[in-house]
């Protein structure tokens, strides 16, 4: 019952926020749908003039539907980088085959017969295919249209994995900040389009179903023309011709991204006048945000000196501050990004063992771990694993064999941790939820894991357009402590604070806005 008015209370208290998630879902899934109608409803009626072409074609589209989401979105964005352009082609993708199966499927219902008396009374082909063929059709491709729509609408929401909107922006960031709620009204909204969705789809093909003269009302034009409405709609909407001169900020799925995200919202248009747009929790961090900066997509993201060195520079030496200098000639040189405004805290990683676990064994250092290791479950987000100073490195330096792995949202690890379903994690020493976690923190006895002091990495074309950021930017330098930023992390998991608020509070307390 609480959660209900949990639930009840952040669609009142964040009502504008859940609109504007909501229309840039419907716009998302709206111009993959239109897209979907008009290239699925051609390739139908391809494949069923030329019907030795259906099987391949079919088994093509077929194919395409089996992968996985998101490993479909991580094909696309090394083509067409992060946002909402690589969501609105995965999702046209996966919207084709209901598209293209129910216009042949229709087609290849017609009676032989009428198709016949069509181009007897002397009609040309695309005559009898306009006014024969597809009208007597449209039943069948309406329902394939109504199953496709209603899908999308649903998967629009692995969307924001990727840095586009929609509604699953908001499930994604409440199970990073530890908000059932927000999960919940998220997920709720998206079921509720999707059944809307359906229900007026429902009544259009309830209307197509009734009697109608075969040179009657057009209803193809009417499907094609909505279509195509929505594509342009869409794509003029979603900035496929074009972006503003707007400063775009790119945070990482982890809550203290989302509160410096806000930070720096807040400082930018109050100290330069620019107005700041934030792209909250990209899916696979540093992977996909440091390609858009690239790319022009993002103008500035809070990155880790550590991570930079070893995942964007490449470099396998492991980082100490020392290296700086090099590590900013290096972003310069190779990229044209600045590192602008360094907050002053150092959110490294650790190992956290459950304490049931931790005095079971008598663990206190990563060295003691090496003995119990093969009984145990290790737990760690997904780009961990993969990460040059990361998973393979740890075990390699300490002697590690864990008897299982699981790759966990970050948001999840101290649920996973709590109800047992993982022994051991990795940690940041920033984490808001870890002093409130049964948990012991280990000692890192050979000093495995770099620095990871965080600051902004910002793209220098942005910085030579709007000099005046550069000073905005510098007011943050020194300014957080590692225990004030897991206070910060602790509002907003714990406590159920917006990122936002917690910010605001903070940079006031700070006399820096």
């Amino acid at each position: 019952m609480e959660l209900i008015q949990d639930v009840l209370s952040i669609f009142a208290e964040r009502s504008a926020f859940f609109v504007q998630l909501t229309v840039e879902h419907l716009w998302i899934s709206g111009a993959a749908i239109g897209i979907a109608i008009v290239l699925g409803g051609a390739a139908g009626i391809m494949i069923h003039k030329y019907e030795r072409a259906a099987a391949p074609t079919l088994g093509t589209v077929n194919f395409l539907y089996t992968i996985p989401s998101i490993s479909m979105l991580g094909f696309l964005i090394p083509f067409f980088g992060i946002g909402n352009r690589s969501a609105i082609i995965a999702l046209t993708i996966y919207a084709l085959l209901p598209m293209v199966r129910a216009t042949h499927t229709g087609l290849s219902q017609i009676p032989p017969a009428l198709v016949e008396a069509g181009g007897s009374l002397g009609g040309t082909a695309l005559h009898v295919l306009t006014r024969v063929q597809i009208p007597l059709a449209m039943p069948v491709i309406m329902s394939g249209i109504r199953n496709m729509a209603t899908m999308t609408i649903a998967l629009t929401g692995i969307a924001s994995f990727i840095g586009a909107g929609g509604l699953g922006v908001a499930i994604y960031r409440g199970i990073t900040t530890n908000n059932p709620a927000l999960t919940i009204a998220g997920s709720l909204l998206i079921a509720i389009l999707a059944l809307v969705m359906d229900g007026a789809l429902g009544q259009v093909e309830a209307w197509l179903k009734r009697p109608a003269r075969i040179s009657g009302t057009p209803r193809a034009a009417y499907a094609g023309a909505a279509a195509a409405l929505i594509v342009a709609v869409s794509g003029v909407t979603y900035g496929f011709f074009g972006r503003a001169d707007i400063v775009h900020i790119a945070t990482k799925p982890m809550t203290e991204q989302l509160i410096m995200g806000e930070m720096l919202k807040l400082v930018i248009e109050h100290d330069t006048g620019l107005e700041a747009r934030i792209t909250a929790g990209v899916g696979g961090g540093t992977s996909n945000i440091h390609p858009g900066m690239e790319n022009g997509v993002f103008d500035i993201y809070p990155e880790y000196t550590g991570t930079g060195w070893n995942m964007v520079l490449k470099e396998e030496s492991k980082y100490n501050e020392d290296l700086f200098p090099r590590l900013t000639e290096g972003y310069e040189q190779r990229f044209a990004m600045s590192w602008v405004g360094m907050y002053g805290f150092n959110d490294t990683f650790g190992i956290a063992v459950r304490r049931e676990i931790a005095e079971k064994y008598d663990l206190h250092t990563y060295s003691d771990l090496r003995r119990a290791a093969p009984q145990l479950t290790f737990g760690a987000e997904y780009d961990f694993f993969e990460r040059a100073d990361g998973f393979p490195a740890l075990c390699k330096a300490y002697g590690l064999d864990f008897a299982r792995t699981v790759d966990l949202d970050i948001g999840l690890k101290y649920q996973a941790l709590a109800n047992k379903q993982i022994d051991v994690m990795i940690v940041f020493t920033t984490d808001g939820q870890l002093a409130a976690a049964d948990a012991r923190v280990l000692t890192d006895d050979q000093g495995f894991f770099p620095s990871y002091r965080c600051g902004n990495v910002v793209r220098a074309e942005v910085l030579d357009r709007h000099p005046e950021l550069d000073a905005a930017l510098e007011k943050l330098t020194d300014k957080i402590t590692d225990e004030e930023m897991a206070a910060m992390n602790y509002a907003v998991e714990s406590e159920g604070k917006e990122p936002r608020a917690v910010a605001e509070e903070f940079l006031h307390g700070k006399g820096i806005v």
